[in-house]
């Protein structure tokens, strides 16, 4: 597809000009407060050094709008560094103060690959985590092509009763945009078949296994409305297949993409925070299933902006609202902006075929 061949033109360019990293610089963690199953807790977040997401490495060329790829070392690295650099992360938080902490595992890819994380790291990593005992959580992210029962058994055999949640970036429910809009390269089906996998193992082998939902919030070729409505009928979609949580991620534009070039182009604006409060709100309003908002790029120039007047305001009220699920009651006077933006978006407005995107 001409979208798979810009999108690995676009990499390609970014990786010629990429500057080589070590595991060590790739690596990074943070602890704070989030929501967990089990209400507030504190949670370690925790950046592991990979190669790299394999989908971003080849020959499809990876998302439209992820470069998590290029902070990646994009070489192999040896199990015991990565095991190395993970206990080193562990020791600059005070993990053992609390009762009950959740631990979120990020990989810039799919922890279940074992070509980005190697079967013998990863078991060690959920091996530490476990002796601890008070990790009640662990949340790892995967494409649906690798939640598989082998894996997953293998994870049950060694993490016993501790909830488990596999994070899938399905984006849309929409296989068109999904497909020909951000590059994902699989199905609605691939993502029902790994969740209905999870809920199975649940079922049948009583395993704490959970499947949460990324949602993507405007890809490229989406006018503001649209991009409301489809993160909507997403989380509907998730609903009613009983994913147990949602994340929704408003785009900001990553370096080294396809959405960074359209963006510099003129040809694409990330949503307004008003668009994300939006979808969020409606959620919250009409479905059971929880669901969090992320705030990065908030206010920034690459990211969702309302104005100057209110968006470190609004930022701090969605994060506040993620831990408690709560609606956001807010107003600005730019709000009457957004509106006009969402309810005349659709006029006079064409769909750019990805032939037509200039390739340089």
């Amino acid at each position: 597809m001409e979208i798979e061949n810009l999108t690995k033109d676009i990499r390609q360019r970014s990786f010629d000009r990429k500057k080589d990293k070590t595991p060590d610089q790739v690596a990074a963690s943070w602890y704070n407060d989030d929501l967990t199953y089990d209400g507030v807790k504190k949670t370690l977040f925790l950046i592991l050094p990979t190669p790299g997401c394999s989908w971003a490495l080849g020959d499809a060329g990876g998302c439209t709008m992820c470069s998590y790829v290029s902070d990646c070392t994009l070489e192999a690295i040896d199990s015991n560094d990565i095991i190395r650099i993970f206990n080193e992360h562990l020791e600059r938080f005070p993990l053992d103060e609390e009762d009950e902490i959740a631990v979120k595992l990020f990989a810039s890819g799919s922890f279940l690959n074992p070509h980005e994380l190697p079967k013998d790291a990863r078991d060690e990593i959920l091996k530490t985590l476990v002796e601890m005992g008070n990790v009640k959580e662990i949340i790892v992210e995967s494409r649906p092509e690798y939640v598989n029962e082998t894996f997953l058994d293998e994870i049950a055999d060694i993490i016993g009763d501790t909830l488990f949640e596999v994070s899938i970036g399905l984006e849309t429910s929409n296989d068109e945009t999904r497909l020909n809009k951000i590059n994902k390269g699989f199905t609605a089906k691939d993502f029902e078949e790994a969740v209905n996998l999870i809920h199975k193992l649940r079922d049948e082998k009583n395993y704490n296994f959970k499947a949460k939902a990324y949602v993507f919030v405007k890809p490229i070729f989406l006018s503001e409305k649209e991009a409301i409505d489809e993160a909507i009928a997403t989380a509907e979609y998730c609903d009613g297949i009983d994913v147990d949580r949602l994340s929704f991620c408003p785009a900001t534009i990553h370096g080294g993409t396809l959405i960074e070039r359209l963006w510099r182009q003129g040809a694409y604006q990330p949503p307004w925070i008003w668009s994300a409060v939006e979808i969020i709100n409606t959620v919250r309003e009409n479905m059971d299933i929880p669901a969090l908002l992320d705030t990065s790029g908030f206010g920034s120039r690459r990211g969702p902006y309302n104005c100057k007047k209110c968006n470190k305001e609004l930022k701090h009220l969605i994060i506040d609202s993620n831990l408690n699920q709560s609606i956001i009651e807010y107003d600005c006077e730019c709000k009457d902006s957004w509106l006009a933006d969402v309810n005349n978006s659709n006029m006079n407005f064409s769909k750019t075929f990805n032939k037509h995107i200039p390739l340089y």
